[in-house]
């Protein structure tokens, strides 16, 4: 609002003149209104209304904004990015769109750019190093340059067009935006396809599927809705990988300089963005990270840690989550087709072999146990027999087992090799997962348990009593010639989570803190690849 106008100082003078001609008014009042006439007479002289230079944040330079211009200089833009990665295709369709009726901007009108442009570049600044990401793949140079340009209204004395730095500055703006929100909350890659054809299974029957969990792709029209919002900073802000693990590597992230520690984080935080089903800090659960070789049945109040034997690396084991539901104790162990084919069928006919390993034989189609020294080599490589191991000691299996629904056929289990936990490698299973301590393993999914029922899991496994009623219960049995057997299934209940993962930075759960750990199956290459645009260097 302006104070007066040349319009209304001439008015005044008007009615000035008709009160001297008419009223002949006394000299105080003449003295009153010779002080208004001059005051009217200096707000005339210095009070204009301000210009469009004046009210934009580009100066004298939005005069130079010229409409056609920037829409041939945004169809430009566009017509040379080809880029479909990150999503940059789906903004640069919204720009082609959206230039067609003259309002691609999203970023700037002609009063100048939006302040939410300098609060993309300040979070991006500062998280893309914590996030293992590289600022380049971002185009955070090109963006401050020009917000800079902007800022200080340089584009005479810069030799810089307006038209060519507004188009170039809103695209890289977007293209950041959806990049970083989407990528944050889905991830840089789709893991599923790369990991599950890495391994060329035998006998023509295509790749081994290695990774099981379900991950969706990236929602790149859901960034770039948001973007289009009201509420795109508060989209930006969250964010950011769910779960407990990332915190732990983002802070790690920025605590080290480490070049190759740092990557080595970066790789990982990418698998947090995978949108996969994740630990519950309030439930219990378990969780195997195969390359720590490790297991940790974690509670809310305590963590149980034990080592594992898992996959040797030409059967490594599958990554998936599940819950376990059931223990078997002195289960017989049903060969895999593929080690009866692989190792097992050679041995047809022998009945020696398959009487020192207690294995037998059972036709498929008849359910009927068959003589080992009636099946040759051949039948047995046919698929048209099954063939098991009976439980109890020296059964491969162990003493107990612990599964979980799954397409593998791959549980957690006990081992009659008790050596092997002592091996810095142990990878050397056929998928499944051997547990160092079967019995802390079960008493912990089964934590409602009475005494009773825990000396029954223990004396069926060969394993002292804790009570006086299970040392009793030994003691008038002594004599029995069979093994005992007080147990054999076992229901878990509630279902216990399992979650077989792949983490070469592990945030321990006992310590809370990260621990690094080999690249034992060589699933960091293959992420490291496919996320090398946006990495850090």
């Amino acid at each position: 609002m302006y104070l007066c106008s040349q319009k209304s100082y001439y008015s005044h003078m008007m009615t000035l003149t008709n009160f001297r001609r008419h009223n002949m008014l006394s000299r105080t009042l003449n003295a009153v209104v010779f002080v208004l006439i001059a005051f009217l007479v200096s707000c005339g002289e210095f009070i204009k209304e301000p210009t469009e230079a004046d009210m934009s944040a580009f100066g004298k330079n939005v005069y130079d904004i010229d409409s056609a211009r920037l829409e041939k200089n945004y169809a430009r833009i566009l017509d040379a990015d080809t880029s479909r990665v990150y999503g940059d295709d789906v903004v640069r369709k919204r720009y082609k769109a959206a230039s067609d009726v003259g309002e691609a901007s999203l970023w700037a009108t002609r009063m100048g750019v939006s302040s939410d442009a300098d609060k993309l570049l300040a979070l991006l600044r500062e998280e893309l190093p914590l996030n293992g990401l590289d600022s380049t793949a971002f185009f955070l140079p090109e963006i401050a340059g020009d917000l800079n340009v902007v800022h200080l209204q340089a584009f005479d004395s810069l030799g810089v067009d307006i038209n060519e730095l507004l188009p170039r500055l809103d695209y890289n703006l977007s293209k950041a935006y959806v990049r970083y929100t989407a990528g944050q909350r889905y991830g840089f890659m789709n893991p599923v396809h790369p990991l599950n054809h890495l391994d060329f299974k035998s006998g023509g029957r295509g790749y081994a599927r290695l990774f099981d969990y379900e991950v969706p792709n990236p929602d790149y029209e859901a960034s770039l809705h948001s973007l289009c919002s009201d509420e795109r900073m508060e989209y930006l802000s969250a964010s950011k990988p769910k779960g407990t693990f990332y915190p732990a590597l983002r802070r790690r992230m920025e605590n080290t300089t480490d070049t190759a520690e740092r990557r080595t984080i970066a790789i990982n935080m990418e698998r947090c963005r995978w949108q996969m089903r994740q630990p519950e800090s309030a439930r219990r659960s378990v969780l195997v990270n195969i390359p720590a070789q490790q297991l940790w049945a974690v509670a809310p109040d305590t963590v149980l840690n034990m080592r594992i034997c898992c996959g040797a690396l030409h059967t490594k084991t599958p990554l998936l989550s599940s819950d376990i539901n059931i223990m078997q104790v002195n289960p017989d162990w049903m060969i895999p087709q593929s080690i009866i084919k692989g190792e097992v069928s050679r041995h047809g006919g022998d009945s020696a072999y398959f009487a020192r390993r207690r294995y037998y034989i059972v036709n498929r189609s008849t359910g009927a146990s068959v003589p080992a020294s009636s099946v040759s080599a051949s039948q047995l490589a046919s698929g048209n027999y099954s063939i098991g191991q009976r439980g109890g000691a020296g059964n491969s299996l162990g003493r107990i087992v612990f599964r979980f629904p799954n397409d593998f056929a791959v549980y957690l289990h006990d081992t009659s090799n008790r050596s092997a936990f002592s091996r810095d490698v142990r990878t050397l299973s056929h998928g499944c997962v051997r547990v160092e301590k079967p019995l802390d393993l079960a008493l912990f999914l089964l934590p409602g348990i009475d005494s009773w029922t825990a000396d029954r899991i223990r004396i069926s496994m060969d394993i002292p009593p804790a009570t006086d009623q299970g040392r009793q219960y030994l003691k008038e049995h002594s004599g029995d010639r069979r093994p005992l057997r007080l147990i054999n299934t076992q229901k878990v209940t509630p279902n216990v989570p399992v979650h077989i993962l792949y983490f070469t930075a592990f945030p321990n759960p006992a310590t809370k803190q990260v621990e690094l750990w080999p690249d034992i199956y060589g699933f960091d290459k293959i992420i490291a690849r496919h996320i090398q645009d946006v990495m850090i260097k």
